[in-house]
């Protein structure tokens, strides 16, 4: 797998179409040749789902390997690495020899990516979508699911075969699931967000495309759980390529590397050797699996593209979101929100924490949301620090808020460690009617996973509690100190 795009997954992937293309346009097209199988493979996946009848597990090395022997038959140069069972990740790719630091590896030559320019094995659904104007994702997603249900007439058939028949994806998770087990992560909202994307816009393509060409689109193959899979693949695995204009893009072989926190390299294009490389920015000896980055990404961010959790305290990217809200019962509350609103805020808000402190940002926000009536004036100042659209360059300071505003975050704090808490100490029991072992292992797998994410972020929220107690103890020693030396003055002099 590698770095999925980037760019930000908004909640519409498509422009406003046209009502109707030139009527010229909507001549019927011939049916591609292509094999139509309907969606009903069983897999460990929810119960009631279908899945793909393509790809192959996710530990098959078999088509992995047909994978390479087509890679290397098409123009991929000799490689200094292969794909083997691995300890992290199932598959990835393993020295054959020694690598230096600062090697480049790969050279995967572009007539071996998949981009939105690539040639469609459907030449008419190609040029349907081109017409309507398709964003690259929805196109990607669309034209893997047409090359797929292509099978051995696809140009990249030993691809998709090495891809997952289920990626590791919360698009996968049902939303009972999503409740019970990620009840007390900001994650759980994020994943409930994606997942609404991806189907209003297969919805949309359904409503405005497919449903308007059904010879070409038929709706066996081109249905919400081939959609779910092919957006689990661009998740996990398209790529961003900075030195090709920011073009997003598949690459085949590349993206069976997996991901560690210890290095930072990256996918790139490189026009001295004319294909996409990484740097390695350390030494592997023969049998050592290579790493690159997908990225600075939280914990809770690798589960929901990737489906996995790195173990606690490995990476130094991870945070926990804490969520501050101003009181409806506040004086002010109003101001305040109309303040929050002016610069692109909202009550409730979320700032991220990571086990090295917090942004400058959520200080700005808990001082607005504490000051009193009296500093109405100050609001629009406060609400600027807060969205980072503030003119000057110094911190806020309000010495006379500071006790308060700690308190306040540091309440915010502990109780979100309750709801965290609530979960990892008081479990959560497994379906009882459920008798199918499949079923059984995999509500196993996702409750672990969400126990290994939740105790992570947890961990930051204890560090960020520690810190704020410890400030707080020290402001009010330091104030009681005070007082008493203000007290002995006053005796001294009676």
């Amino acid at each position: 797998m590698v770095e999925v795009s980037r760019a930000a997954f908004s909640s519409s992937f498509l422009p406003r179409f046209p009502p109707n293309p030139p009527r010229h346009h909507l001549a019927a097209a011939s049916l591609c040749p292509r094999t139509t199988t309907r969606c009903s493979l069983s897999a460990a996946a929810p119960s009631g789902s279908r899945t793909v009848p393509w790809g192959c597990e996710i530990e098959s090395l078999e088509s992995a390997e047909g994978l390479q022997k087509w890679l290397s038959d098409s123009g991929l140069p000799p490689q200094k690495m292969s794909i083997q069972r691995v300890d992290i990740g199932e598959r990835g790719l393993v020295a054959l020899k020694n690598i230096r630091k600062g090697e480049k590896l790969l050279f995967v030559p572009p007539s071996l990516v998949i981009t939105a320019d690539s040639e469609w094995g459907c030449k008419e659904a190609g040029d349907v979508l081109q017409r309507y104007s398709v964003p690259d994702w929805p196109l990607l997603a669309t034209y893997l699911i047409s090359e797929a249900s292509l099978m051995n007439t696809s140009r990249w058939n030993r691809y998709i075969s090495a891809l997952p028949r289920q990626p590791f994806s919360l698009l996968y998770w049902t939303r009972l699931e999503l409740d019970a087990y990620l009840v007390a992560s900001h994650i759980r909202e994020r994943a409930i967000e994606r997942i609404t994307d991806v189907t209003d816009t297969y919805n949309d393509l359904r409503a405005r495309i497919f449903s308007k060409h059904p010879n070409l689109f038929p709706e066996e193959v081109y249905n919400m759980e081939t959609f779910r899979w092919s957006f689990g693949i661009l998740f996990s695995r398209l790529v961003r390529l900075p030195s090709m204009d920011g073009r997003v893009a598949l690459v085949p072989w590349a993206d069976m590397l997996n991901h560690s926190s210890e290095v930072e390299t990256f996918l790139d294009y490189d026009k001295s050797s004319q294909g996409i490389v990484f740097t390695t920015d350390k030494a592997y000896q023969p049998g050592e699996q290579v790493f690159i980055s997908y990225g600075k990404k939280s914990n809770g961010e690798l589960l929901l593209s990737y489906g996995f959790v790195p173990k606690e305290g490995t990476n130094p990217n991870d945070s926990v979101d804490l969520l501050l809200s101003i009181k409806k019962s506040d004086k002010c509350y109003q101001e305040k929100l109309l303040a929050l609103q002016k610069h692109g805020l909202s009550s409730p808000q979320r700032f991220p924490l990571q086990i090295t402190g917090w942004p400058v940002e959520m200080m700005a926000y808990a001082y607005l949301v504490v000051s009193p009536p009296d500093m109405i004036s100050k609001f629009d100042q406060m609400a600027a620090a807060a969205s980072n659209r503030s003119t000057s360059k110094t911190e806020l300071k309000y010495p006379e808020l500071e006790e308060p505003t700690l308190q306040f975050i540091l309440d915010s704090c502990e109780s979100s460690i309750s709801k965290y808490s609530k979960f990892l100490e008081g479990g959560t029991p497994l379906d009882p009617l459920m008798t199918n072992a499949k079923q059984a292992n995999r509500k196993l797998l996702l409750k672990q996973l969400a126990v290994n994410l939740c105790t992570s972020e947890r961990r930051i929220l204890y560090r960020t509690q520690y810190i704020l107690r410890r400030r707080l103890k020290d402001m009010r020693s330091g104030e009681l100190r005070a007082l008493t030396i203000l007290n002995g003055f006053r005796k001294l002099f009676k």
